[in-house]
């Protein structure tokens, strides 16, 4: 990928699998900055899931008295690199009773990075969560730090982040335990303005409460880091607002009781996380009240075309879904919340009329399953085409409609919000709203009143070209990364398939090849490197409404009330230059995947433990969550927050699936039966595509 010619992705994982579409990078670059300019102008080791039940307001509420500030600070005296640091951090919030957690986010609009123009970012919707992300990443500057010589334990290593003597302690006062993660310096940053960043390698479990420890700190000599003269004061007794002293007594007390003393620490502090009711408190609104309304029927919908091609019918049209965005819900718009900080229906225009694109298989005994579709990285629904060998083969018929607020229709309101991250909150509702709009589409498949009451949908005598009920769902790339959410929040299929997916946008896109594109526009906004970590922080806990971060936790356990929890095969390539192998198998330890084994060759992965805290696949136990590595012959990636480039790191595998059958396989059988299937004859998944030239 050439810098003077940036191009961006929009990715989708064909048949089955992935398939790469570019927008013409001359006419992309030229909209974002056009926008922007006008933004700125005006074998694996011990299990570790998230399984245990998420934290209700019970069982959170001693984390109530573990910060007992009652107003928040600006700035956090403990790191003067910037105002937000260290991070995450409960100092930045307030109490408040009416929250499951009993605290609530309380960012000054003055403490925010600033872009060029001077706008700091606009914490308001941030300020109205009760915890921080289940996937923050525990950010703080510490001058002259060495990760190796320290110990800290890297991306390839995460076991060690439990050993007793390991440097970065995250300790779940909640439960007791202490939490694995992995810790680098941002490589993308200058000496100097090398953030230290620690990436939970499960997603922190919702409404827990966490103390950080960072002890035994070395530079490059090996010599010992003093603390900041804020923590020393801290540790004195004399903290900055002195009514701090009480919090720190706390955390100290709580760390020695884990074997961490106080004399050995450079830094400590406290912060909680999110809780199930802020992270997807308004999706699970909206999906209420949209199908309170629907009762046992099936949305509006018109057809507006239809064609035969061999075995395959394609039909297009829309269909109606409440609308609780403002307008016509179209880019730029955003929920208008009610007193109780709910999305209310919009009565000016009460529908919000979604498109959808459909494959029917015209041949067969019409009992194959119908597959609804998440498409890729800026994407539409035009994506699912791609399916159309399985409605030739009569395997499957597939449907999809565009992924709101990630779409392609997004894009050129994307240049204006990576400009002036104040209006994040315009793509966050817009992805809730879409995810109310793919289960509508569901409904439309597994009611007889949906669908099946058009002639489009029927065969030549009038029966049913799709069997009602029989809805599964695929999600490839960004419809893995949306799909788990979907999914969790779905009464519309049980089994999933989410190939090269992943969680946690602000973990995997600096790590990925398709960044750099936006990375353009919103470095040019943004110009500190500090800044932009934090501002990554900021806009993932509103991120987290509509992706995997948000939802995962409940996706194969501890369903959301009235929902059932759901079968998931994750599908992954080795060395993945797009959604890193890091992000995925996050994923996998939030939702209690096994990992297929031996899922790579001896001397493929550079990791200590491959698959650390993942278990092995046992065939002859029911399926909950499996994950499948494919390798298709990618060296490994780099183990910082570095994308993969080609050549250095080989060719991309992201869509290396489209032309391997066996995936295609693996997966169109475990959608029809729930089964995962040995299609590698006992060895690791391996495929010979991408050196074949495919």
């Amino acid at each position: 990928m050439s810098g003077s010619e940036p191009r961006i992705a929009r990715v989708v994982w064909q048949r089955m699998s992935m398939r790469r579409h570019r927008l013409p990078p001359v006419v992309l670059v030229a909209a974002l900055l056009a926008a922007l300019v006008g933004a700125c102008s005006g074998t694996t080791g011990s299990p570790v899931t998230s399984s245990s039940a998420p934290a209700t307001a019970a069982s959170t509420s001693t984390s109530t008295s573990l910060a007992p500030l009652t107003e928040a600070l600006t700035c956090d005296p403990l790191d003067e690199a910037a105002c937000l640091l260290p991070w995450p951090n409960d100092a930045f919030t307030v109490p408040d009773a009416s929250t499951s957690t009993g605290r609530r986010l309380a960012i000054a609009a003055d403490s925010t990075p600033a872009n060029t123009a001077g706008v700091h970012i606009d914490p308001s919707d941030q300020d109205r969560a009760d915890g921080f992300s289940p996937g923050s990443a525990v950010l703080a500057l510490v001058p002259g730090l060495d990760v190796a010589a320290t110990g800290i334990a890297p991306s390839t290593d995460v076991g060690a982040s439990l050993a007793p003597d390991a440097p970065v302690v995250l300790l779940d006062t909640t439960s007791g335990q202490r939490l694995p993660y992995w810790g680098e310096l941002d490589a993308q940053a200058p000496a100097g303005k090398q953030l230290l960043m620690v990436h939970p390698a499960v997603s922190l479990p919702e409404g827990h409460h966490i103390d950080i420890a960072l002890r035994h700190l070395k530079d490059s000599s090996g010599a010992s880091i003093a603390p900041s003269t804020g923590f020393a004061a801290a540790v004195g007794g004399t903290p900055e607002p002195p009514e701090r002293a009480g919090n720190f007594r706390v955390i100290f007390t709580a760390l020695a009781a884990a074997g961490i003393s106080v004399d050995s620490l450079y830094l400590a502090w406290d912060f909680t996380v999110a809780s199930s009711a802020s992270l997807s408190g308004r999706a699970l609104h909206i999906r209420s009240d949209a199908y309170a309304s629907l009762g046992d029927g099936a949305p509006a919908f018109t057809v507006t075309s239809q064609t035969d091609n061999g075995n395959v019918r394609t039909i297009d049209g829309t269909y109606s879904v409440p609308n609780f965005l403002t307008g016509t819900g179209a880019p730029g718009s955003r929920f208008q919340l009610g007193s109780d900080g709910m999305p209310q229906r919009n009565a000016t225009t009460p529908d919000y009329i979604a498109p959808f694109h459909c494959l029917v298989p015209l041949a067969g005994a019409h009992t194959e399953p119908t597959i609804v579709y998440g498409h890729g990285l800026l994407g539409s629904r035009g994506e699912v085409d791609a399916l159309s060998f399985a409605a030739q083969a009569s395997l499957a018929g597939a449907c999809a409609t565009d992924e709101i607020g990630m779409s392609s229709g997004d894009l050129p309101n994307l240049a204006a919000i990576l400009g002036d991250l104040s209006h994040f909150p315009e793509q966050a509702d817009r992805m809730q709203q879409g995810l109310l709009n793919q289960q509508f589409l569901g409904r439309l498949l597994n009611s007889p009143k949906g669908f099946t009451t058009s002639a489009a949908f029927q065969a030549a005598d009038g029966t049913p070209l799709l069997d009602v009920g029989h809805t599964v769902f695929v999600g490839n790339s960004q419809g893995g990364i949306l799909g788990g959410a979907a999914s969790a929040l779905s009464s519309e299929w049980s089994r999933v398939v989410l190939g090269v997916p992943g969680i946690d946008y602000s973990l995997l896109l600096p790590r990925s090849a398709d960044w750099p594109e936006f990375q353009a526009v919103f470095d040019k906004a943004y110009t500190a490197p500090i800044d932009r970590q934090i501002a990554l922080q900021l806009i993932q806990l509103l991120w987290d409404r509509g992706e995997n971060d948000g939802y995962a936790q409940h996706l194969t356990a501890h369903p959301y009330d009235g929902i059932t929890a759901k079968q998931v095969l994750l599908i992954e390539a080795f060395g993945d230059h797009q959604v890193s192998n890091v992000s995925t198998e996050v994923l996998a330890r939030t939702i209690g995947a096994a990992v297929v084994q031996p899922a790579l060759a001896p001397g493929r992965s550079n990791d200590a433990t491959p698959f650390w805290g993942i278990t092995a696949f046992d065939a002859g136990t029911p399926v909950t969550a499996a994950l499948v590595m494919w390798d298709y012959g990618t060296p490994p990636p780099p183990a910082v927050n570095l994308a993969p480039t080609e050549p250095e790191y080989g060719r991309d595998p992201h869509g290396a699936g489209s032309r391997e059958p066996k995936v295609l396989q693996q997966a169109l059988t475990f959608l029809l039966t729930g089964q995962v299937t040995d299609v590698c004859a006992g060895a690791p998944c391996t495929s010979t595509v991408l050196s074949a030239g495919g």
